[in-house]
């Protein structure tokens, strides 16, 4: 197998001597980024990566093996197979789809992990290539190629909305939820619509909130976990409201809805929608619905019962804030 850009950072820093600290402050980046690029966990900005090239005096062989790919478990065949597909866009397979779309997989997982901001260029990176793909690729595999487009740009409009990068995450989502359309994929369209949801409640903007919410809910295609969480935030909306009667009737809706959900597995796109990230959308309702019991009950379970690699996630902070909230006011 090819070295990877991790491997490679690794052989130039032993050559100078230099332990990961020292080189660390040299970038400078906190320690223990460079150890996750040697471990191929994370992946620089092309920026940094030049600056780790410059400072190995590695003459430019150390940015060569930096990719916008390298986010993601590519082997050397797949990464040589997307290459090959963005020489000739009209010659690409599913095998080159499918390396894609598991690339984008590790992404969301990593998210959890390190949150948005280290994933953000790599992210916009892939997205931008696999759309420039779909502008040449027309034919059998184009609906397929178009789904995992979606998947990609869905994923940078996420990234910018979790990092409050607003204008970007609008553009981003829109040009997903299209994209979904010309795939005939009604869950990535409602997926596209609920983060336009989460964006809007992030502003202090329930009405908005409410608007994407149920468009969302009423997505042809959608999954039940997803309209699940999608009447629960909405109910959220209704309760800043202050138009109790609705919300309490989204979450009677959602309640009602549990059940057949647990017979189906949530969709790999929105692997994240389980009872538990439900129970925290319940406590955030509840809060707003001045239930300040309840609401830390939900926020307090949910939390406690989420994995352990979702744990420290960035998008875990606003179910921190409101469980202090509702400590606070009960």
């Amino acid at each position: 197998m090819a070295e990877t850009f991790g491997d490679a950072l690794r052989r130039f820093r032993q050559a100078r001597g230099l332990s990961q600290s020292a080189l660390a402050r040299q970038v400078p980046v906190h320690t223990s980024n460079v150890s996750r690029y040697e471990s191929d966990l994370q992946h620089p900005e092309e920026s940094v990566a030049a600056r780790l090239d410059e400072l190995l005096g590695a003459d430019g062989a150390l940015l060569a093996r930096w990719s916008p790919l390298d986010v993601g478990p590519l082997n050397a065949d797949q990464q040589e197979r997307i290459e090959y597909s963005r020489r000739f866009p009209g010659r690409i397979d599913e095998a080159a789809i499918t390396a894609l779309a598991e690339s984008l997989a590790a992404q969301r997982r990593l998210d959890d992990v390190l949150g948005p901001t280290p994933l953000l260029p790599a992210a916009v990176a892939h997205a931008e290539m696999v759309t420039d793909l779909l502008k040449e690729v027309n034919g059998p595999l184009r609906q397929q190629l178009a789904t995992t487009a979606s998947e990609h740009v869905q994923f940078a409009g996420w990234l910018y909305a979790e990092a409050r990068h607003d204008v970007h995450a609008v553009r981003w989502l829109e040009q997903a939820e299209e994209l979904a359309d010309e795939a005939e994929d009604g869950t990535l369209a409602a997926q596209a619509l609920n983060f336009r949801g989460y964006l809007a409640r992030q502003q202090g903007r329930p009405r908005a909130m409410i608007r994407g919410f149920l468009t969302a809910y009423h997505t042809p295609g959608a999954h039940i976990s997803q309209r699940i969480g999608d009447a629960i935030q909405a109910a959220q909306g209704y309760a800043k409201i202050s138009e109790r009667d609705e919300a309490l009737r989204l979450l009677d809706t959602a309640d009602g809805l549990i059940d057949e959900a647990g017979r189906d597995e949530p969709p790999a796109t929105a692997y994240w929608l389980t009872p538990t990230f439900h129970r925290l959308n319940s406590g955030l309702a509840h809060l707003a619905l001045g239930d300040h019991l309840a609401a830390v009950d939900h926020l307090h379970t949910g939390l406690g019962n989420l994995p352990e690699d979702q744990q420290g996630a960035t998008w875990t902070n606003e179910y921190r804030e409101g469980l202090e909230q509702a400590k606070a006011a009960s």
